[in-house]
């Protein structure tokens, strides 16, 4: 069960992101087990079963990071994440789908609903729709960002693909999608409640997801489409 991060936590995270080595990452190895992995595989087991009781037909699916870089993509970095969250989804395979999320830095922690890995043709049928229905998706997406805590992330394309109008453009030239609520690392991350919250805000954007949701296509089923 959650009982919340601590101040410990941070202090983890900023020391991992300043001493990426497996020497400084093996003599504190006890800090990361019990001030990060133990309370981030809590919060996130917990935050699951709340969301289900609130969607119990949805299915989701819990996946939670691992600390340690993949070797084949350091790219220069230290083979640690100096992050860590976890992710809740109802599509299988390796094709990226909406996913709901949380994460934790030693300075900041945020949730959102993300289609990082989104692949050109899910976006092109997500502006298809758009077009043919885009008052809909603004019923849709109006209240979750007139609520002010959801700002939108996402490469853009270097040449639009459309100025469909005013609260659509944003959405309609990006290559991918995420809302994203960020806060600096402090008490909200101590209190037992945090996955009754988490559990809170996903519901209330499981409308928004379901509309993500008609544009994941499995890999095999896009290359057949191809």
């Amino acid at each position: 069960m959650f009982s919340g991060f601590s101040q410990q936590t941070s202090d983890f995270l900023w020391g991992l992101a300043f001493h990426n080595e497996r020497p400084w990452f093996e003599a504190h190895r006890q800090a990361y087990e019990q001030h990060l992995l133990t309370p981030m595989r809590a919060l996130a087991n917990d935050t699951a079963q709340a969301l289900e009781q609130r969607c119990p037909d949805a299915g989701f699916q819990l996946h939670i990071s691992r600390i340690h870089r993949d070797a084949r993509r350091l790219f220069g970095r230290g083979p640690y994440k100096d992050h860590m969250w976890f992710s809740l989804q109802t599509w299988r395979g390796v094709c990226g789908g909406p996913s709901f999320w949380f994460e934790v830095s030693g300075g900041a922690y945020g949730w959102g609903l993300g289609f990082f890995c989104a692949r050109p043709e899910q976006m092109a049928a997500f502006r298809k729709n758009l077009d043919a229905a885009p008052d809909a998706f603004l019923r849709l997406v109006r209240p979750v960002l007139e609520r002010g805590v959801y700002a939108l992330e996402g490469e853009e394309y270097k040449r639009p693909k459309g100025t469909p109008g005013p609260g659509l453009d944003e959405w309609y030239n990006r290559k991918w999608l995420n809302l994203c609520c960020t806060q600096p690392f402090g008490e909200a991350l101590y209190d037992a409640a945090l996955p009754e919250q988490l559990a809170d805000e996903f519901a209330a954007l499981m409308p928004l997801y379901s509309y993500f949701m008609q544009f994941y296509i499995p890999e095999q089923e896009g290359r057949e489409r191809r």
